[in-house]
Order: C-alpha cells, then structure tokens, then sequence
C-alpha cells in the first residue's frame, strides 16, 4: 500500500527557497500520480501542483506557478517540490496526495494522503 511520508518544511524568510520530499514508503509510488496541496489556518484546501506517474505531465494552481516546480525521483520512490520566492502567504501545512488516476489527485480526492509538513514564511 502506498504510504506519502512528507518532509522538508521549515521557517524560511521571505523571498527564500524550500524543498519539499513525499516519499513512499510502500514503495508503489511509480505507478500513482503524485500532487501537493497545502492549507493555511481559516483557509480551505488549496491545489499547489501534481505529477503524472512517468513525470510528463504536471500541473500547477496559478498562485504557485512560475515559482514552484514539482518533479519525481521514481528509483527513490520520491516526489518533489522545490518552492522559490516564497512569500508569507505560501504558509502553510503541505500534503501531498497519491492516487492510481492524476484526475483523482488534481481534484483532491485520492487515495493515499501524508501527515503533512508544516511550511512558515516570515516576512
């Protein structure tokens, strides 16, 4: 069964960089797309980007685009997403979602969900 273990977070300044890790620990996650949604407290949920199984198609949410970038290591079984020009309204929770059908993680609704990993950008 795939299990995302998320890590990565932090306390980072603004305009800095992060680098977020989901691994599988199940060791499946070759076969599943893989996305990361984020939610920041009173807030709802919100799209951050995923990646197709293969890593050729991905997808981003438009507050994100142009500053994160979203890739998968499938020998390690890990998906990334490597986060610059963080802004103070990038803070906070990051999940990441895996799913046999991308359509199920862009939507939200797939499968397999991790902990999360706590993101804070300071201004």
């Amino acid at each position: 069964q795939v299990q995302p273990v998320e890590s990565g977070g932090g306390l980072v300044q603004a305009g800095g960089s992060l680098r977020l890790s989901c691994a599988d620990s199940g060791g499946l996650f070759s076969n599943y797309g893989v996305g990361w949604f984020r939610q920041a407290p009173g807030k709802e949920r919100e799209f951050v980007a995923a990646i197709a199984w293969n890593g050729g198609n991905t997808y981003y949410g438009d507050s994100v685009k142009g500053r994160f970038t979203i890739s998968r290591d499938n020998a390690k079984d890990t998906v990334y997403l490597q986060m610059n020009s963080l802004k103070p309204e990038d803070t906070a929770i990051y999940s990441c979602v895996a799913d046999s059908l991308l359509a199920r993680v862009v939507q939200g609704t797939g499968d397999f969900w991790g902990q999360g990993t706590q993101v804070t950008v300071s201004s």
